[in-house]
This record gives structure tokens, C-alpha cells and sequence, in this order.
């Protein structure tokens, strides 16, 4: 499978505690274990010009694409957006990390402002699993604990999960939908909220299990929809030259009215000519 691996890379990242996070950098860490378990891995960084390195070739090649995004949301070219969300759309699976959540790209996939609370305190963070038979938990057990973690808290202004995997608390009290599925046209989307930049989440063995898990989920059932179109179609064996049907005068019928048989005419929606009669005790048109 091609997996293409999007991540930022930002000041907080050469801070000591980023460093010691992840020496080799946090996209490295997550391109290595995906690369590990087979897949064929490509690694495109985001700064402050956005995603030059995403060009069509690789956009065009992806089966699943991680997006880690934080500073530099804005500096996306609403091109790129424009093409990726496309590609969602026909089928690409799609991974959202932490604060991908405010991206451009996950906000125009789900039509919210995807806004939520947020603390950065490492703080423990649980994330219990709510639906232990989906795909994504197996062999989970019921919780992950992580250490160390930026807490986010509801309200999270997002639509209603197609699926619920996790729901995350932390030591303050607050909880979030934290492992959503949501279904986009012909594609999948999974969205995690673990994984601040100084806090080496991504190297926990749970956390790389379960986002290989997803990975794999998400993943395209097929092949991709070549084209988002609403294509005009014939009915089957329908004749191309068929006579219209055309209204002229109707033949006239008879109705039985207290066992009298009387005789009516239409023309055109008509029904005789306005006239009323009486017979048998009812009255009739003419």
C-alpha cells in the first residue's frame, strides 16, 4: 500500500523537549513504523511556504494519507486542499493526528469549524475504547494510557462520528471523542487526538498498533472513482425513436347508474358538456 506521510515541521520541534521527542524528527518516527510494516512510505513536510513537496504525482499515487499539521494550516495552497479533498472523496483513505483537527483540509472535509478545548500541561490522557469490535481496537485491550499528552475537551464542534472508537480523559476531568470514523464519499477518514510535538506518543507500541490498524481500514475497498461526475444515462433497451404519446378525443364509455346504462363523453379531460340531467333520481352530465 503507498502511504503518504504529511507533517509539519516547526520551531517547538528544535526546542530540547521536541528534540528529545523525537531526534529523528516526529514525521521520520511515524514514516518508519508504517514503513516497517510493509508499506511503501513517502514523507512530505509542511512549513511556512505549505506543501510544495505534495505535488500531483505523489497526491495521485496515495492510498492513505497522515496529516500532522500545527503552525502552518493556513500556508496549504487552497489548490492542494482543493486536489487532496478530491481524491478523499473518490475513495483515498485519510489519517488526522492531534492538531490536524484545525487544518484546512479537515475542515472542508467535515463542514465545521472542528474547534475544541484545549491545555497544554502534560497532563495523562486514558483513552478508553468504546466500540471493542471495531477494526481499529483489536487487540487494544479496553484503554490506552499515555503519559504525557496535550489535553483536548469537549465541546468538539464536529459532526456526529460515522464511528466512535475512542473516547479520550484526562487528569482534569475533561473528555473528547478522540478516535472518530467518518465516511466522505467514496472515502474513509479516521481522526486521532493524541500527539503534541513535545511528547513522544507516537513511539508508545499501542499507539503505533492502533494507527496501523487504521491505516489499514481506511484503506481503499478498491479501486479509486475516477471522476466525480452525475453522468446523464438511457433505461436499458428503451427505443430511441418512440412515438409520443399525444391526447385527442377519448372514446365514449358507459356508466351504470341505478341499473340505467347511460352513455358519457370526454374530450380532453372534459366529461360532457356541463349540462346536467336528472335520471333515477341522480344527476348526470351530458
Amino acid at each position: 500500500m503507498k502511504v503518504t506521510v504529511v507533517c509539519e515541521h516547526n520551531a517547538a520541534m528544535d526546542s530540547e523537549e521536541g528534540k528529545k521527542a523525537y531526534p529523528e524528527g516526529m514525521g521520520v518516527c511515524i514514516a518508519e513504523f508504517l514503513k516497517k510494516a510493509g508499506h511503501e512510505t513517502t514523507l512530505v513536510t509542511l512549513n511556512d511556504k505549505g506543501a510544495e513537496q505534495l505535488t500531483d504525482e505523489i497526491i495521485d499515487s496515495t492510498d492513505v494519507m497522515f496529516w500532522w499539521g500545527h503552525w502552518y494550516h493556513l500556508a496549504v495552497a487552497d489548490e492542494v486542499i482543493s486536489k487532496v479533498a478530491d481524491r478523499a472523496l473518490r475513495g483515498m483513505g485519510m489519517v488526522f493526528l492531534h492538531s490536524a483537527h484545525d487544518s484546512k483540509m479537515f475542515k472542508k472535509l467535515l463542514g465545521t469549524s472542528c474547534s475544541l478545548k484545549w491545555r497544554e500541561d502534560a497532563e495523562h490522557e486514558r483513552l478508553w475504547c468504546v466500540d471493542p469490535t471495531h477494526p481499529i481496537a483489536h487487540g487494544l485491550g479496553e484503554f490506552i494510557d499515555i503519559p504525557h499528552e496535550e489535553m483536548y475537551g469537549e465541546p468538539f464542534d464536529i459532526p456526529t462520528p460515522d464511528e466512535l472508537v475512542y473516547v479520550g480523559w484526562f487528569k482534569g476531568g475533561e473528555v473528547l471523542r478522540g478516535g472518530c470514523v467518518f465516511k466522505r464519499g467514496r472515502g474513509k477518514l479516521f481522526y486521532f487526538n493524541p500527539g503534541h510535538e513535545t511528547y513522544p506518543t507516537y513511539k508508545l507500541p499501542a499507539v503505533q498498533k492502533l494507527l496501523l490498524q487504521a491505516c489499514d481500514y481506511v484503506a481503499p475497498a478498491g479501486p479509486l472513482l475516477e471522476k466525480i461526475c452525475c453522468p446523464h444515462v438511457e433505461r436499458e433497451g428503451l427505443k430511441q425513436n418512440k412515438k409520443k404519446r399525444t391526447y385527442g378525443n377519448m372514446r365514449p364509455f358507459f356508466v351504470a347508474i341505478n341499473g340505467q346504462k347511460i352513455k358519457t363523453k370526454r374530450q380532453r379531460g372534459i366529461v360532457g358538456t356541463g349540462k346536467r340531467k336528472k335520471v333515477g333520481g341522480l344527476r348526470k352530465r351530458e
